[in-house]
C-alpha cells in the first residue's frame, strides 16, 4: 500500500511493498516482473516513483534488468563467508546447496615469478595447475585455477578433482588447509570466462586471489577465481576493537 501523506516517500514505500511481495513468492526467481506502466497502474504513482523503487531493488539484488527484455526477478545470490576459511564444497552444503566441478584444465607447469613468490618457492620450480568451473546446483558460478606446490603434488592431477580439492588433499596427502589470505576486487570478464560461465563478456565478476597455507604455516596454494558479479555476494563480520584500559 502506497500513501500519499505518510512520513516515507512513495518510491521508498513502494520499493518496501514491492520487495515483500517478491520475498513472500508472489513472483517466483526467473518471473518476469510487471512493467512501470503496470506498476503506474496498479499504485497510481509517476513512472519516476516506479523507477526509483525497481532502481533501489536492482541494487539489493532482487531484480536484474536485461536489455531489451525486461526486469526479472534474480536468484538468490550465494553468500561467501569472508571470516571462516572453508572449501567451496563446504559453503554450498551450508547453503543447502549441491556444489559441482568441472575440470577445465590439469598439467604440471614452470611457476612463474609471481607465482613463485606467492608460494615462496623458486621461479620455475614445477607445480600442479588445476582449473574448474564451479557450480552450485548445477549452475556455473566461478573459475577457479589453484597452483600447488608441495612434495608430490603432481599425484593430485590423478585424484577425482569434481571433489572437494580441500578434502582431497587432507585426506590423501596430509596437507591440511589452515589460513589463508585473499584480496577481491571488481572486474569484468573476458570472452573465454563469459563463455564458460554463461554471461556476457564484460559482465561484472569478482577476482578473488588467495595465498593458503598448510598446519606448518608453508604456503602450498595460489588460487585465482573469477566469481560471477550477478549471483554471488560476499559476507564479512566485522568487529571493534577493545577500547584500549588507557583511552
Amino acid at each position: 500500500m502506497v500513501e500519499r501523506n505518510h512520513p516515507l516517500p512513495l518510491y521508498y514505500q513502494l520499493m518496501q511493498e514491492l520487495r515483500s511481495r517478491i520475498e513472500q513468492g508472489e513472483w517466483k526467481p526467473g518471473d518476469l516482473f510487471p512493467s512501470e506502466r503496470e506498476l503506474c497502474q496498479a499504485y497510481g504513482v509517476s513512472r519516476m516513483t516506479v523507477r526509483q523503487a525497481l532502481a533501489e531493488l536492482v541494487n539489493e539484488g532482487l531484480l536484474r534488468r536485461d536489455q531489451g527484455r525486461g526486469t526479472f526477478v534474480a536468484k538468490p545470490k550465494i553468500r561467501k563467508r569472508l571470516s571462516r576459511l572453508t572449501s567451496f564444497t563446504e559453503e554450498m552444503r551450508s547453503r543447502g546447496k549441491q556444489a559441482g566441478a568441472r575440470v577445465l584444465r590439469l598439467e604440471m607447469v614452470p611457476a612463474r615469478p609471481r607465482i613463485a613468490d606467492f608460494l615462496e618457492i623458486d621461479a620455475e620450480r614445477p607445480i600442479a595447475l588445476i582449473e574448474r568451473l564451479r557450480l552450485a546446483d548445477g549452475e556455473p558460478i566461478g573459475i577457479e585455477c589453484s597452483y600447488l606446490s608441495f612434495k608430490g603434488c603432481e599425484a593430485v592431477l590423478r585424484e577425482d578433482l569434481t571433489r572437494s580439492l580441500y578434502e582431497i588433499l587432507s585426506k590423501r596427502f596430509g596437507v591440511i588447509p589452515t589460513r589463508a589470505q585473499e584480496e577481491i576486487e571488481v572486474g569484468t570478464c573476458n570472452p573465454r570466462e563469459a563463455q564458460i560461465l554463461g554471461i556476457q563478456p564484460g559482465d561484472p565478476v569478482m577476482l578473488i586471489r588467495r595465498r593458503t597455507l598448510d598446519q606448518n604455516g608453508r604456503p602450498f596454494e595460489f588460487v585465482e577465481s573469477v566469481y560471477r558479479g550477478d549471483n554471488y555476494i560476499l559476507s564479512v563480520e566485522l568487529m571493534a576493537e577493545e577500547p584500549s584500559a588507557h583511552s
